[in-house]
């Protein structure tokens, strides 16, 4: 598909991901359209005025189906993106009707107002990695798993569940994730009662520069940028065995172009690294990147020492050749964990003792432990990743130089 030329409708265009997406639309020759609340101050979004990109703001909520036949009117639009929604799993525990009723009942209100209004675009729905939840990775962890929820559903048909591809069961471990899957099934609904041309992209996590503060990743490089510039003298996290399958938000933004261009309709798509890391890692290789050399790291109770823990490792691991470091495969392989009662980790480096300090307010009530993508249905249709872990990483640290941004 040529983007010249053609309308494009994106929601939650104000968004990280909207932002990135709309100007590299209108690099590409389309007209792009925004959803966007109306902001009291009228001024426009912050992550579109950084990126200075000119597009046609169209005010409307998707609570309120009426103005999204009014955006419809006015971008007639040959694609919808639908990005919006309320995003931050936290936030979803302490306000789930509220991530429910923006992100399922919105997406209805959206596919309803094309089926009601009759137009013909082709819609790519952001969908999320955490639809699948609770996967297994191991016989250990599924007993742990067994003991602490007591039932399994669906059981695993094949342990470890990793890589996951599209076929894996979705055990949704968060009412935003819930709320995602709702959406997927009302995605391939509308295509199949409506023909409404849908297509599911499920992303894994994708980073980079001005994703949100309230984002472990951005958590991450600001407080090791406040180091840097000593306006903090430590870094407070939570759960650093979760692994995830962090991508750059360029890469994602293509794939999503793709599928618009070649994805079939009703279908379902992955869209990651088909790399894992742990929380833990993207810490101290943010540290690296920072300057700072690291020697080993040590709990604050001084049980666990690890020596060289970011030496890189490329070995395969469920079935998957991926670059990680050291202590990733320790955790992978459940050498080592690490938990509240360690208090926190001491890592030495070339310059000081650095302290990670674990909070316990900062723990998911129910945790994905790991995220690891099977992408190969999206390669088939020819997209190929260009990002590595490091690139994403100093993206972000360069973002919060910026004094303004390290809030």
């Amino acid at each position: 598909m040529s983007w010249e030329g053609k309308n494009v409708l994106i929601t939650g265009i104000s968004g990280f991901v909207g932002s990135y997406l709309a100007k590299y639309l209108v690099d590409q020759g389309a007209v792009v359209y925004g959803l966007i609340r109306r902001k009291a101050d009228g001024t426009k979004p912050k992550n579109l005025s950084e990126m200075r990109v000119e597009v046609n703001l169209i005010e409307g909520d998707l609570i309120d189906i009426s103005t999204l036949a009014f955006a419809l009117d006015k971008a007639e639009p040959d694609v919808v993106f639908h990005l919006a929604a309320q995003s931050f799993v936290p936030r979803s525990f302490v306000h789930p009707l509220d991530t429910l009723r923006t992100n399922t009942i919105g997406t209805a209100n959206l596919l309803e107002a094309i089926r009601l209004k009759d137009f013909d675009p082709v819609v790519v729905f952001a969908g999320s990695s955490e639809e699948y939840g609770l996967v297994i990775s191991s016989e250990k962890q599924y007993e742990k798993v067994r003991e602490r929820y007591g039932i399994i559903f669906p059981e695993p048909e094949r342990i470890p569940e990793l890589p996951i591809n599209e076929k894996n069961p979705l055990r949704p471990m968060s009412p935003y994730a819930i709320s995602k899957v709702q959406c997927d099934y009302l995605m391939r609904n509308y295509y199949h009662c409506y023909g409404i041309k849908t297509i599911v992209s499920r992303g894994f996590n994708h980073e980079g520069a001005g994703r949100g503060i309230m984002f472990v990743t951005s958590q991450i490089t600001c407080q090791v940028m406040k180091l840097k510039f000593e306006e903090a003298d430590k870094i407070v996290i939570g759960n650093v065995n979760a692994f995830r399958d962090w991508s750059h938000v360029m890469d994602i933004v293509k794939g999503y172009c793709l599928l618009a261009e070649r994805g079939r309709y009703g279908d379902v798509y992955n869209q990651g690294s088909m790399r894992t890391n742990s929380v833990l890692s993207y810490i101290l290789l943010s540290l690296e990147q920072a300057g700072w050399m690291i020697d080993k790291i040590e709990t604050m109770k001084g049980n666990k020492v690890i020596k060289c823990p970011t030496e890189r490792d490329n070995s395969k691991m469920f079935g998957v050749r991926f670059e990680k470091t050291k202590i990733d495969k320790m955790l992978l392989e459940e050498e080592i964990e690490f938990t509240i009662e360690d208090r926190g980790i001491w890592v030495y480096t070339n310059k000081e003792k650095i302290p990670i300090e674990f909070d316990k307010d900062r723990f998911r009530p129910t945790e994905v432990p790991i995220l690891l993508s099977d992408t190969n249905k999206i390669q088939n249709l020819g997209l190929k990743m260009e990002y590595r872990l490091e690139d994403i990483i100093r993206d972000q640290l360069n973002y919060f130089m910026k004094s303004e941004n390290r809030i």
